[in-house]
């Protein structure tokens, strides 16, 4: 019989390992069954404490409740791809070790599946064959549910004696994974994570982690599981002080948000730079032009002196008459004072120390025998004690929201005065006519509001609390913070954060877009974290990367830094990655350029049409035909509801086009950040390029964003 582990067996050969591997796979979820059993039977033994009349036994309860809605929380999500990869080690006395997405033990406590994240699983992701550490054969198990439907091996080690016995099966993991289609979803590469990827997941966790690399290196995916891994090695700090994920957009959060479920972590919170701060939501961009001007580090002074104005139409003059003197406080008296207390900290400090100001200013007036022999004390209560005293505090000093101080902007008068030596003439006028409507504030205009929370030192109302808070926890979809679930429906379960309380770890992904301004707002939520920083520059879209980097630095402090670089194109096939890169040479982009590593033979088609919207159908009915996962069609800002109506109304694309499971997705340039699809047709690439001055790198992203189709559709000449 020929060497079983110098050759790919085929047919029965490959069919008896799926067998082999099934029946081990089928023992797992056998034990995944029994620990879910055991973890329900502590949840209702710990209600049963409750019961038992004291607070011994309540806080027994809440104890166990807690731990068994974690533990259940942390099986559920691990059912799809619980077991995928096997380790044959040299050490001829060591069973097989089987890795999968959560660890666990039988009933006798020996382990039956190491977690991927944990010492013993490393070698899974760090062992090559230049360097087996002990590994024979590595295998991935490729899984439908509890079913294996196929195993990919590589041998690392084929002179060891313990590869005589071993098959090897099939063309390689990674190049399996890669050439499957995509869904609306990023998966993740637990199975398939690469030695160079596996250094980043498994950096220090204090300090701050860059993860630097051109497209379709993986540099997201990997921060996700870097997350995850650091949730598994420290759980009490990061479960306890929170993980903040911040994308570029709603659609690219709900593009990763399964990425972390899935590897059975969920006490995360997953935001975008519009959704960062609480109880405000960004639903649009602004123009890239107001984007530029809102996103300077400047706009701090400006919102400096927004927090410093007098309330508009509040009081400028205090009349009181008290033991036959009259008592006048006027506009230069109250500006001074206003100045003074402004001085002493932020504006929404307690009424009360107002008022003490306040009457404190009027005493000095008070020169009559009859008022002075009463004292200063009969005198404050005599003010504190009127009405009409009250209700000037009130006007003149009232509790401000963020909103309201940036709604006075809408005023372009005092938005003139307040920019003079801040902006240009000719930002301010672009500034006054993004804040002429009352329209919903911009994803733009949300690291202001920020700015002014910080400034005006607002402060989170807890929510009221439950008369048993804790009863909760009893449900398996418990979370620790915004989740998954909560995402959907958009209600939280924990109280207000407030700016001060920070979070351990805080993930930042499209980095090289964040402005000065948003790195200001994200600064203020990691100043004790560890941090994870995603980008590449030739990507940005900013138009000031200096500034933006001096604004990140301020934001990261003096932590520890570490680089890693991927160099690795696993997106997109060569043919398409020649293509973007050639772009990106001819518009003199400074681009990072991967390996790509994978081709189909197929390369990019640049289609001509005097009828654009026959020439976009024709091309995205094709290009959906061709591929068997999704589509992205993506377009200029201006054009994004024309062709969405275009492709809604043909017959031969109703069904891809909106809806919850539709192929098909109509986005802009912009908008197609971080996201992957098989194919990709963009219309009008002049158009994109010239939406600013950030376009070409812009449309560089755009051409990067497929995996096996490319297609661009112009107007003839």
């Amino acid at each position: 019989m020929p060497h079983m582990s110098v050759e790919v067996a085929r047919g029965d050969v490959a069919q008896q390992q799926i067998a082999h591997e099934q029946r081990y796979v089928d023992t797992i979820y056998r034990q995944l069954e029994r620990s879910a059993k055991n973890a329900e039977a502590l949840a209702r033994e710990g209600h049963g404490r409750g019961r038992l009349g004291h607070e011994g036994g309540l806080v027994e309860r809440d104890a166990m409740v807690f731990q068994a809605a974690k533990r259940l929380a942390t099986l559920n999500a691990a059912h799809e791809g619980l077991v995928f990869g096997r380790l044959d080690l040299a050490d001829a006395d060591e069973r097989p070790r089987y890795v999968g997405r959560i660890g666990l033990r039988d009933e006798h406590r020996d382990s039956v599946l190491v977690d991927w994240r944990a010492p013993a699983a490393a070698v899974f992701y760090q062992a090559t064959a230049a360097e087996p550490r002990g590994v024979v054969r590595r295998r991935v198990l490729r899984c439908a549910g509890p079913k294996v439907v196929a195993v990919e091996d590589d041998l690392l080690d084929p002179d060891s004696p313990a590869a005589e016995a071993l098959p090897i099966v099939g063309e390689g993991a990674l190049l399996a994974q890669l050439s499957r289609a995509r869904d609306a979803t990023m998966h993740s590469i637990v199975a398939t994570i690469q030695a160079q990827q596996d250094d980043a997941i498994r950096a220090p966790s204090r300090g701050v982690v860059s993860i630097s690399g051109g497209p379709g290196t993986g540099k997201t995916v990997v921060a996700l599981h870097r997350a995850a891994y650091l949730l598994y090695s420290d759980r009490r700090r990061y479960e306890s002080g929170g993980v903040l994920i911040v994308g570029p957009s709603g659609i690219f959060m709900r593009y990763i948000e399964r990425v972390l479920p899935s590897l059975g972590e969920t006490a995360v919170a997953l935001r975008s730079l519009g959704e960062v701060v609480d109880g405000v939501k960004g639903v649009r961009h602004d123009d890239p032009g107001v984007a530029a001007v809102k996103g300077a580090a400047r706009m701090a002074e400006l919102m400096r002196r927004a927090a410093r104005q007098p309330v508009p139409e509040s009081p400028d003059e205090l009349r009181a008459f008290y033991r036959d003197e009259n008592i006048v406080l006027g506009p230069r008296e109250l500006s001074s004072l206003r100045r003074h207390l402004l001085s002493q900290g932020k504006r929404n400090r307690a009424p009360i120390r107002i008022a003490s100001a306040l009457v404190d200013q009027m005493w000095r007036q008070v020169t009559g025998e009859r008022a002075l022999e009463r004292g200063k004390e009969e005198f404050a209560d005599v003010m504190l004690g009127r009405p009409d005293f009250v209700g000037f505090v009130a006007r003149w000093w009232p509790h401000l929201d963020a909103t309201d101080v940036l709604g006075w902007l809408r005023d372009p008068g005092l938005l003139a005065r307040l920019a003079v030596g801040v902006l240009s003439d000719e930002e301010t006028a672009l500034l006054a006519k993004s804040w002429s409507t009352e329209d919903a504030w911009s994803i733009e205009d949300v690291p202001l509001l920020d700015e002014l929370r910080y400034l005006l030192g607002d402060i989170a109302v807890p929510s009221e609390p439950d008369d048993d808070p804790l009863a909760e926890l009893a449900d398996e979809s418990f979370r620790e913070l915004t989740t998954l679930g909560e995402r959907n429906d958009r209600t939280p379960r924990t109280a207000t954060r407030t700016e001060d309380d920070g979070y351990a770890h805080v993930l930042v992904d499209e980095a090289q877009d964040v402005s000065p301004m948003q790195w200001r707002m994200l600064g203020r939520r990691g100043r004790a974290a560890s941090w994870t920083v995603v980008g590449d520059p030739a990507q940005s879209s900013w138009p000031d990367p200096e500034e933006s980097s001096r604004a990140r630095d301020d934001a990261l402090g003096e932590k520890a830094r570490y680089d890693f670089h991927l160099s690795t194109n696993y997106r997109n096939s060569k043919e398409i990655y020649q293509h973007a890169a050639a772009y990106a040479a001819r518009s003199g982009l400074d681009a990072d350029l991967p390996d790509a590593v994978r081709s189909t033979g197929v390369e990019p088609a640049a289609l001509e049409v005097d009828d654009l919207e026959a020439g976009v159908r024709d091309a995205v009915v094709q290009l959906s035909g061709s591929v068997e996962g999704t589509v992205g069609v993506v377009v200029p800002t201006s054009r994004r509801s024309e062709v969405q109506g275009w492709l809604g109304s043909s017959p031969a694309l109703y069904a891809e086009v909106g809806g919850p499971n539709a192929r098909v997705s109509v986005l802009t340039g912009i908008e197609s950040k971080g996201l992957e699809f098989d194919g990709i047709v963009v219309v009008q690439p002049a158009e994109i390029e010239a939406e600013s001055v950030t376009g070409p790198a812009t449309m560089y992203v755009v051409l990067t964003r497929a995996t096996q189709r490319l297609a661009t559709v112009a107007l003839r000449g």
